[in-house]
């Protein structure tokens, strides 16, 4: 119950507006005074453990995936980019623009946070071109990078799909046919709301909004660039990260530097770009660390093991209680990762052993466990805080439609997936 109460507490108050950064410590210092730990010990160690340790492990990204995402925006890369897309699937299709955008490069490996970064300055552009209103835009990325390329569609690099692949000892194609179905409802159901919600807000005139007016004067003065040289440097990264294997660090190196030779002519304004980028990772990796730092304390709660003992025995059907417990612990930690490694440490290698002695896949369970964990994004979500960081939006603004497209039709998908497999279609 306290968990429970925790829960709601930290989403109810993120939802307000108020800041993740106070709000999650006294949320996970408050459940644990009421669970019976020691509140110092258990902020300085286990709550302070969980932020730092995530900070250590992905500030390079944020800050690297900030500065490279700017720079994109200040060069007027971003924009040139932003025209061909516009004009590939025509303005009035912004969001489908900006939604393969993000799926491509989320299905190319690019760590979700990065594709954040970079997509943001092209997402902006192509908005402001259909006079989409930009409360639509963190929606938008979250159902191009974080649901059905990062857990659904055979092949995924993503965490989420390969954590599995030592427990069920399967591979990143397994599930393939739920994995297409339960793909095609998130990416289809998904547009269709948003295309809807888009028609809907013009409707009452509720269109494009600048988000600093400063900075789009500048941009608009600017020669368009060559979209081969505008593209170079994402090209850069993928195929660095992707192909050649490369650390996600030296990666975006490397893709920096690319736009700093390209764009060598406007030097003068580098700095500029470089030190506004850094300015703006800072709050994104602060805002996630904070949350990871609180789910690190519900994990620590002696009441967390009972929660885990009633999901995972919620069903006699190993596939329910894998998909409602992998889904549930995911929304609680607020990690799709997160949520999947306890349920499947917990009960893995139980599973595992089903999948051998009875007719219950492997593939199956794989597939399912993927999904269920992106089924998950709630207002205190890590990835979901990164993303409004960047973009400048409050949870009001924007939640319902996030809420739809990255958890309600996931969901739906889960389910769908569930079914599938029920009847041995894999």
């Amino acid at each position: 119950m306290v968990i429970i109460v925790g829960l709601l507490l930290l989403m109810f108050f993120a939802y307000l507006g108020w800041s993740i950064i106070w709000v999650a410590p006294v949320v996970a210092t408050s459940v644990a005074y009421f669970s019976g730990l020691k509140v110092l010990p258990t902020y300085t160690d286990v709550y302070m453990g969980g932020f730092v340790d995530f900070a250590a492990k992905w500030f390079p990204i944020f800050l690297l995936g900030a500065v490279f995402g700017k720079l994109m925006e200040d060069t007027g890369a971003a924009k040139s980019l932003a025209q061909r897309i516009a004009k590939l699937f025509g303005s009035k299709r912004a969001i489908l623009g900006v939604l393969i955008a993000s799926a491509i490069l989320t299905y190319g490996g690019v760590s979700l946070f990065v594709v954040v970064f970079a997509i943001y300055p092209l997402a902006i552009a192509l908005f402001r071109e259909a006079n989409v209103s930009r409360n639509l835009l963190p929606a938008t990325v979250a159902l191009g990078a974080f649901t059905f390329t990062m857990t659904a569609i055979p092949g995924t690099p993503q965490i989420q799909n390969l954590i599995p692949t030592a427990t069920f000892k399967t591979n990143a194609m397994s599930g393939s046919i739920i994995g297409i179905v339960s793909g095609l409802i998130m990416a289809v159901g998904g547009y269709l709301w948003l295309a809807y919600r888009d028609k809907k807000l013009k409707a009452k005139n509720q269109g494009f909004t600048e988000p600093n007016e400063s900075s789009v004067a500048a941009s608009e003065e600017q020669d368009l660039m060559n979209v081969i040289l505008a593209i170079l440097p994402l090209i850069v990264v993928v195929v660095t990260l992707n192909v050649l294997n490369w650390e996600p660090i030296v990666s975006l190196l490397i893709g920096i530097f690319s736009i700093l030779l390209i764009n060598f002519k406007h030097y003068k304004t580098f700095i500029s770009s470089i030190n506004e980028g850094a300015k703006g990772s800072v709050m994104a990796v602060i805002n996630t660390s904070a949350a990871v730092g609180f789910g690190s304390v519900i994990t620590a709660v002696p009441e967390f093991k009972d929660v885990t003992h009633v999901l995972l025995n919620i069903s006699s059907n190993p596939l329910v209680s894998e998909a409602l417990s992998v889904q549930v612990l995911a929304m609680i930690t607020g990690s799709a990762s997160g949520g999947m490694g306890i349920a499947l440490q917990a009960l893995g290698d139980t599973w595992y052993h089903l999948s051998q002695t009875t007719n219950l896949s492997a593939d199956a369970l794989h597939r399912i466990a993927s999904v269920a964990s992106g089924a998950s994004i709630l207002p205190h979500n890590g990835a979901l805080l990164t993303l409004l960081a960047v973009t400048g939006l409050r949870h009001k603004e924007t939640y319902k439609d996030v809420f739809v497209v990255a958890f309600i039709i996931p969901t739906i998908a889960l389910f769908a997936g569930v079914a599938l497999a029920a009847v041995g279609i894999i």
